[in-house]
């Protein structure tokens, strides 16, 4: 579990982040929802520690993450999955290369156990074989999978999802939710995943909060979102027609 306390971020006198406390339940899929500028990546950087809050603390379990020492902060690091928006993989690097180099860079396996570990994990993501290709050779759908490969093959507690379906067609949008979800499940990892997509949210989303003008305007579960009458949440949610239809036959059932 993670856990967020009072943060507050400003950039000299601009107030992004005001006083956000919330949770991010273990074994959940956690969504942070939210139009541009409402905060999400600002405090997406403050969760993983690109950022150093004005004030607040964040705690991962019962560790209060912007108070570790470099040794500390180094083995949490080692508990922490990234999947990026843009993938960020190495262009360089086969997958293999590129799955293994949390390895590489984190811990003193033998070369026999971290290609075990690799093989296991694109296994996980169905791109077994795959191991010598380059980024260049594969599609956008297999590349975020090669992504989501790296991001556990720590085998991470706790793993952070920025936009994974930005720039992904409808069908393989829903297999890259699915993998996520189920790793989530399966693993017993603290899941973070920052969205613009809603059929994402009302697939896989557990608990979701919305951030607006840099706080937290509603928090809830999906089965929660078609019904709420927080006016924040629609205007987000409901500014397509077809959302709107939905809604008003939830709500007539």
């Amino acid at each position: 579990m993670i856990r967020v306390e009072n943060i507050i971020k400003n950039f000299g006198e601009t107030k992004v982040l005001k006083g956000i406390s919330t949770t991010f339940e273990q074994s959940k899929t956690n969504m942070i929802i939210g139009r541009s500028g409402a905060g999400k990546t600002v405090f997406l950087k403050l969760l993983v520690g690109l950022m150093k809050p004005t004030s607040g603390h964040v705690w991962y379990d019962d560790i209060n993450f912007h108070q570790l020492n470099k040794k500390e902060l180094r083995g949490l690091r080692m508990k922490v999955g990234m999947l990026f928006q843009g993938t960020a993989l190495f262009d360089s690097l086969t997958v293999e290369e590129n799955v293994r180099f949390p390895l590489d860079m984190f811990t003193n396996k033998t070369k026999k156990e971290k290609l075990d570990r690799v093989n296991y994990c694109l296994e996980r993501v169905t791109l077994e074989g795959s191991n010598s290709k380059y980024p260049s050779e594969i599609s956008g759908g297999m590349q975020k999978r090669v992504g989501i490969a790296r991001a556990i093959v720590l085998e991470p507690k706790y793993l952070f999802c920025d936009e994974p379906n930005s720039g992904l067609d409808p069908k393989t949008s829903i297999v890259i939710d699915e993998l996520i979800h189920n790793i989530t499940v399966d693993n017993q990892i603290t899941t973070v995943i920052n969205t613009h997509d809603m059929n994402s949210v009302m697939e896989i989303g557990d608990t979701i909060i919305l951030l607006h003008l840099g706080e937290v305007a509603w928090r809830g579960a999906k089965e929660e979102v078609l019904t709420s009458t927080n006016e924040n949440l629609q205007d987000f949610i409901f500014a397509s027609p077809f959302l709107q239809k939905l809604r008003k036959a939830a709500i007539s059932k």
